[in-house]
């Protein structure tokens, strides 16, 4: 990108103008067919793309304002902002978010139950996958996205327990180098069938199945993955092996698919070891190492040999390493992948359709990727802009606003 990119071009690597056009038209088609059922609407006119752009800004502005409510921006009050009212009623705006599709009917061939938003994920997948080259280390998990914390702060009890409990789960694939998510997989909580509660009912079953799906794309590129205890499972770890890539997974008897691992590795002793003990079991290229620092940590890898010339891998997992086993060879470090995976701004507007709800979460990680390659290029040289405020002038240039440094 050149040094003049500005944030709305690091947005359409993800959500090109043609995405945007066939959001227009199926809106649009919605709303036609809505009146056609429920009665004309007089106030609807078929909107634009101009239009379409202001209202995702909209949205997207509660990703840094925090705001609960989108419809807080025309309330008058400490989350409003005049400038951005100015550009659209929100009559108008309501209207859109009335009618908005992505896809506004099923086909008869569709059977997915995100058929509303899967062209979408598609899409934007396609654009990751284009755009950005990830290092070898990778993570799997679940970002946090339930709620602002901010708004849990300051929220009451009642307001919490009104809140229905999202019907899917989104997780994710991501570069541990740079924090940019490299595949997202959305599984419904709802349903029968493979991606329904029946699935749910075997947690192993489902990690393994969430897992393939994020590294469908990465065979034979010796990718290093990183998995919590939910994923990681000696036959997965096997099975990935063979398709040239590899894992190193932090293993939990309760929550793990322990199959195959030898009992006496995975149960405590009744005398808790010394500080820094550890033990080793190989079996060809896996190994399973045993760590005692303050408690029990286990890993299951073959990605990396556990021996270097006689001396155990440095097993990195709290900030005091001088009980850890020594070695100058390499060092695994789950909470220093984890730790990069929290994306402090996910859009707060909260739809109650399950659809909108994936939606809004895609639309909000494509805004962080495209801040992670903002700072990757040469347009971050000129303005140095923070996370919240690239936020700030993507919202601006989706409202057609003038280019003005940005307040934060």
């Amino acid at each position: 990108m050149p040094p003049s990119a500005s944030a709305m071009d690091f947005f359409q690597l993800f959500v090109p103008d043609n995405v945007l056009k066939n959001m227009v038209v199926q809106t649009n088609l919605y709303a036609k067919k809505f009146q056609e059922r429920f009665g004309s609407d007089g106030a609807w006119v078929d909107v634009t793309l101009p239009e379409m752009k202001a209202f995702l800004g909209y949205v997207i502005s509660t990703s840094t304002s925090h705001c609960e409510s989108v419809l807080s921006i025309w309330s008058g009050g400490f989350y409003s902002n005049r400038r951005l009212a100015l550009v659209m009623s929100q009559a108008r705006f309501e209207k859109i978010l009335k009618y908005f599709h992505v896809v506004a009917f099923r086909s008869s061939q569709t059977t997915h139950g995100l058929y509303k938003v899967q062209p979408f994920l598609d899409s934007l997948q396609s654009g990751f996958d284009s755009a950005f080259r990830p290092s070898q280390t990778q993570v799997l998990h679940e970002p946090l996205i339930d709620e602002d914390p901010v708004f849990i702060a300051t929220c009451t009890e009642r307001e919490l327990r009104k809140r229905k409990k999202r019907k899917f789960s989104l997780w994710v694939r991501q570069c541990s180098s740079t924090g940019f998510i490299i595949q997202i997989y959305v599984h419904l909580k709802e349903g029968s069938g493979p991606d329904g509660l029946d699935a749910l009912k075997n947690k192993p079953q489902l990690h393994s199945m969430v897992a393939r799906s994020l590294c469908r794309n990465a065979a034979g590129k010796n990718y290093i993955i990183f998995t919590g205890p939910s994923i990681t499972s000696l036959t997965l770890f096997e099975e990935f092996e063979k398709q040239g890539i590899y894992c190193c997974g932090l293993l939990s008897s309760r929550k793990s698919d322990c199959t195959g691992l030898p009992p006496s590795m995975l149960s405590s002793p009744a005398t808790p070891p010394a500080r820094g003990q550890h033990s080793i079991r190989m079996k060809g290229s896996m190994s399973l190492i045993c760590w005692y620092n303050k408690g029990h940590f286990r890993f299951l890898t073959n990605a990396y040999s556990p021996v270097q010339q006689g001396e155990a891998v440095r097993l990195a997992f709290a900030d005091d390493l001088s009980s850890s086993p020594s070695s100058e060879s390499m060092t695994l470090v789950w909470v220093w992948n984890v730790c990069i995976s929290d994306i402090g701004y996910f859009i707060s507007h909260k739809p109650n359709k399950t659809w909108q709800q994936v939606f809004w979460f895609a639309v909000s990680i494509a805004v962080n990727n495209a801040y992670i390659l903002y700072k990757m290029s040469d347009a971050y040289h000129v303005k140095r802009y923070s996370r919240a405020q690239f936020g700030e002038r993507l919202v601006q240039e989706l409202l057609g606003l003038e280019d003005t440094s940005p307040s934060l």
